[in-house]
């Protein structure tokens, strides 16, 4: 099984990090509209329930992110309204891969096998990590900002669909800088929890009025090969890695800016090393061997436990076995060991500066039951509310 190294190399003697108390609002939208009643709360809902109540303003169109079926996939890039932020989509092909890796690939772990088959639906997936240009706009609640300065331009309140998008919870800003000196313009946003990565999710789905969520471990896999069954997707020799991933030999103990290495045979960047990518599984060392011998659809470890979760392919801080197609990762508490908060952060992995994501939004919009799954649980948010607001 890998070894965790809770505290990279780099960044092994930082002070406490203190961060600022959590505290959201739940907007109330009445008589704004007959459809959201007296103290709506946009955060109990999973975004497939507020989808017919999102009408951005201007409503964004774009003819290239609607496809009925896979063959009427394209690249597109998602604008968020009220934001300069874009985000550049790439359709991953459904399929069939052979998951894992074989038992005589050097560096491989025992949590990497059997291989086994698995088939793929069609979706989407981000080019690149998601950026701190990006995160920012939700973190910082900039896209509130602006919608704000508008409305004071024009003399008036806010619709009821503003106060749908900005009643989704987000943290207060960090005590500190996250980005730890290593930069932030170009450069993948870190330290966000796989709690914040899925309210981020959310936030992006209720802005744009399409499905955005973490990738499953099978998904990133299946995309982070395209087509592949060697170590990298682009073959054995770790030798040539450095042409495709910023890691321990080459990054100078810190993460690079996206999409300045090689990208992988389907168009995707950085799938290996810069930082490593959180997956919406479970980490269950042995979860392959259920699946020994047969093809699965869309498998995934739905999460029970708030540790181990599953990150996926590596960072700027590993070694290049550690960011193989199928080297896998599992979260530690010792990711937040310097997070002095009771109860501590959900926003805040306050060291690990090797921890990032990226989305995708699958062709087949999700049922309720599924989408419910994927999606943050509002009683942990609830609970980290009420406790928090014992100490003010």
């Amino acid at each position: 099984m890998h070894e965790c190294r809770p505290l990279s190399r780099a960044l092994r003697v930082w002070v406490w990090i203190l961060l600022l108390p959590m505290h959201f609002t739940i907007a109330a939208f009445a008589g704004e509209s007959s459809d959201l009643p007296q103290d709506f709360d946009p955060n109990a809902l999973i975004s497939l329930e507020l989808f017919p109540h999102v009408k951005p303003v201007p409503e964004v169109s774009i003819p290239d992110a609607e496809a009925t079926d896979e063959a009427s996939m394209k690249p597109y890039t998602e604008v968020v309204p009220g934001t300069e932020v874009k985000i550049e989509m790439v359709p991953i092909p459904g399929g069939k891969f052979l998951m894992g890796s074989p038992e005589d690939e050097p560096g491989r772990n025992e949590d990497e096998g059997p291989q086994h088959e698995v088939e793929i639906e069609p979706f989407w997936m981000g080019k690149y990590e998601i950026t701190w240009q990006q995160y920012d706009a939700w973190a910082l609640k900039l896209d509130s900002q602006w919608r704000r300065l508008k409305r004071q331009a024009e003399s008036r309140e806010p619709t009821a669909w503003e106060r749908l998008v900005d009643a989704i919870a987000r943290p207060t800003n960090a005590y500190t800088d996250m980005t730890f000196g290593m930069g932030r313009e170009g450069y993948p946003a870190i330290c966000m929890t796989q709690y914040a990565a899925k309210f981020y999710c959310k936030w992006l789905s209720v802005n744009t009025g399409r499905f955005y969520r973490l990738p499953t471990e099978a998904e990133w896999e299946y995309a982070c090969r395209a087509g592949t069954t060697t170590a990298y997707s682009f073959g054995d020799d770790p030798e040539k890695l450095g042409e495709y991933a910023w890691y321990f030999d080459n990054a100078d103990d810190a993460y690079q800016k996206v999409g300045r290495k090689k990208p992988n045979p389907w168009g995707l960047y950085d799938m290996h090393g810069n930082v490593a990518e959180w997956c919406l599984d479970q980490y269950v060392p042995d979860f392959y061997k259920r699946f020994a011998g047969k093809t699965t659809k869309n498998p995934w470890a739905v999460p029970k436990d708030e540790y181990p979760r599953v990150v996926r392919g590596g960072s700027w801080d590993d070694d290049p076995e550690a960011c193989r197609s199928a080297a896998r990762r599992g979260s530690h508490p010792d990711w937040k060991m310097q997070d002095p908060q009771i109860p501590q952060s959900i926003w805040f992995l306050t060291d690990a500066p090797f921890v990032g994501f990226r989305i995708v939004r699958p062709l087949r919009t999700p049922s309720p039951e599924e989408a419910k799954l994927y999606e943050p649980e509002v009683e942990i948010l609830r609970e980290y509310i009420k406790a928090q607001g014992g100490k003010q």
